[in-house]
């Protein structure tokens, strides 16, 4: 039955209105507005690294504007913003209570359109959209994306493979806290149920993001503490929360691994008791 609904679901997608289809794709690019900030949040640590490391940080040219606002205000905003998610999605992948907008509370159209935590969703998806666009057009103006920010260290490909996983989960629960309202009063005006198609898309777009360049370079976040360390540098305050992001992101993937084992084996020893029991009636059954 599971089977017979997804292939129908798959169908209604493929026959799809373009509306459903601009659903699709906005709901899918704001919720990359997550990875996107540790992939900019790496950048600006880099930036950080190098405007401690040469000379010309002293140097009376000035600036361009655009990077100056991204390099001063953005970390210090994306910081905030990126470790309350994180936190909330820490404390979602240990006890699962976390619910932001109850899709009880949106049964009708004015109840959606006025709730106050739908606001409140409204403000921190367009603060987050201010601040990667800032920062997205002040990292290629300085020319941020064509250094190499791997310091001649790789993380091995368990923390890769666990921080993936972590990451995967903080950017469920962003979706579903501030994304998926905000897009579906927009276009439906009201909440709607999550889909199995809109998880593919998501995976699959945070995948290639992945692939493209976040597997590396989200690295600097902890990579830098340590090579600043080694130069006797001054570790400031934003390292350590990069450092502290890269490491709570680690947790909540192997918060989602042992959950993952936990639920192997209950089903391994549901199965076996199952298989008992249906043995012990059968010996009954002889010995009568």
């Amino acid at each position: 039955m599971g089977l017979q609904q997804k292939s129908k679901n798959l169908f209604d997608y493929a026959t799809s209105t373009p509306k459903e289809v601009f659903y699709l794709f906005t709901l899918t690019i704001l919720t990359l507005l997550l990875p996107l900030s540790f992939l900019l949040l790496a950048r600006f640590s880099d930036a950080q690294y190098f405007l401690q490391s040469f000379t010309w940080y002293h140097s009376p040219n000035p600036f361009p504007y655009v990077l100056t606002l991204a390099m001063h205000i953005n970390p210090f905003i994306l910081n905030v913003l990126v470790s309350f998610v994180s936190i909330v999605s820490l404390i979602h992948s240990l006890t699962g209570k976390i619910t932001i907008l109850n899709e009880s509370s949106s049964s009708s159209t004015s109840s959606s359109v006025l709730h106050p935590r739908l606001y409140t969703a409204w403000i921190l998806l367009c603060t987050f959209q201010v601040c990667v666009g800032l920062g997205i057009e002040g990292s290629i103006e300085a020319g941020l994306y064509d250094t190499d920010s791997s310091f001649g260290v790789e993380r091995s490909l368990l923390s890769r493979v666990v921080f993936l996983l972590g990451l995967h989960e903080t950017t469920q629960v962003w979706c579903r806290m501030v994304v998926r309202p905000v897009v579906d009063d927009t276009v439906f005006g009201v909440l709607r149920k999550e889909r199995w198609v809109e998880r593919v898309g998501m995976a699959a777009s945070l995948g290639m993001l992945w692939w493209w360049r976040l597997r590396e370079e989200v690295e600097t976040l902890v990579i830098m503490v340590e090579a600043k360390k080694e130069l006797l540098m001054d570790v400031r305050l934003i390292d350590f929360v990069g450092w502290w992001l890269y490491y709570v992101i680690v947790t909540i993937g192997m918060v989602r691994i042992v959950k993952g084992l936990v639920w192997m084996a209950m089903i391994c020893l549901r199965r076996r008791a199952s298989e008992i029991s249906m043995v012990q009636p059968s010996e009954n059954d002889d010995k009568v």
